[in-house]
């Protein structure tokens, strides 16, 4: 019997429950559903997060469809919650958690399997992943970050680019793309930031970013050879496809190229630059030191949309559409 478990005066068992989001068999987003779960039981080296936002990324819809069944070495379990990031408030510590009270701010990048994601009232996390928000950080703006936060910083340090030598982020107004802008610049790295539409180009322009061109209609090897006419020392790619793999002929022979682990299409042909492909880092110590960034910049989370909870299969729909930045569920 679950170590939580409850006997009413009748005798029946009661385990506590919790709102979530659920999928009950991978599919379209018509297999979201909204109902109460069991909350997930405490571990001693656990966080229990009770969850304000939650980031609704690319990702999800991929996973929603089944694409990581058994991806991650863990058989999927139904009912399956979705959900990488989110911020909130502890609600409760494991026995060997001392680094965190109940009632702080807090953000955590998790993997929804094995333990559940942030498509819930509460998430579970190892508190080596959790961490908490700066003080000058919205928490809707912290419970969108995590991942794709972590994903560029890893991405830049894979890079190891010294102050300015020349960075070209590809997908630059996306997720990832929009906070690689801005801890580039931090770093003191020229970017030329390749977005998608007029206000991505304008989003990028305003994060700093020394040049910014429309992937869709300008011709980025034109930009690239005027903003670095002996080739770029650098990218990092957040999306993929042939715009992309034409951009990256901008790079020099001797130059890197950082592709994210998931980010598809895969490049087809090999360019001439080195391309290492990487994971976030989501350790105590990644989450430091991107704090440390955060307080010392002015460094922003661009939320393009906010759905209520109920309104999730809506957030969905909306990965479909053009924004720019993230989006965003308002789950507490």
């Amino acid at each position: 019997m679950d170590s939580r478990a409850e006997r009413t005066a009748g005798g029946a068992i009661v385990v506590p429950q919790m709102n979530a989001v659920v999928l009950d068999r991978f599919g379209g987003v018509d297999e979201l559903s909204s109902r109460r779960i069991p909350l997930p039981e405490v571990g001693d080296d656990d966080v229990l997060i009770q969850v304000e936002f939650a980031g609704v990324g690319s990702w999800d819809a991929v996973e929603r469809e089944g694409e990581y069944d058994g991806a991650f070495g863990v058989a999927s379990a139904f009912p399956y919650v979705l959900g990488w990031d989110a911020a909130g408030t502890v609600a409760a510590v494991g026995r060997n958690v001392t680094r965190f009270d109940v009632g702080e701010r807090v953000y955590a990048a998790t993997m929804p399997v094995p333990r559940g994601g942030f498509y819930a009232e509460y998430g579970l996390v190892e508190a080596e992943f959790v961490a908490r928000v700066p003080d000058r950080m919205p928490t809707e703006q912290a419970g969108a970050m995590a991942w794709d936060a972590l994903t560029a910083l890893s991405g830049l340090d894979l890079l190891d680019l010294r102050p300015d030598e020349t960075l070209m982020v590809f997908g630059a107004s996306g997720g990832i793309g929009h906070l690689a802008v801005q801890l580039a610049r931090h770093s003191g790295i020229r970017v030329l930031a390749v977005a998608s539409g007029d206000d991505g180009v304008a989003l990028a322009r305003r994060l700093g970013a020394d040049e910014a061109v429309d992937g869709r209609k300008d011709d980025v090897l034109a930009a690239a050879s005027e903003f670095a006419p002996g080739g770029l020392d650098a990218a990092l790619v957040t999306a993929g496809g042939e715009t992309a793999e034409r951009s990256l002929r901008a790079i020099r022979n001797s130059g890197r190229i950082a592709w994210p682990n998931g980010v598809l299409p895969a490049p087809v042909a090999s360019p001439g630059a080195t391309v290492s492909y990487f994971d976030g880092d989501r350790s105590r110590a990644a989450t430091d030191r991107l704090n440390a960034i955060i307080e010392a910049s002015s460094f922003e989370v661009h939320v393009a949309r906010t759905f209520p909870f109920g309104q999730v299969k809506d957030a969905h729909r909306a990965l479909n559409d053009h924004y720019v930045g993230k989006l965003a569920l308002k789950v507490g």
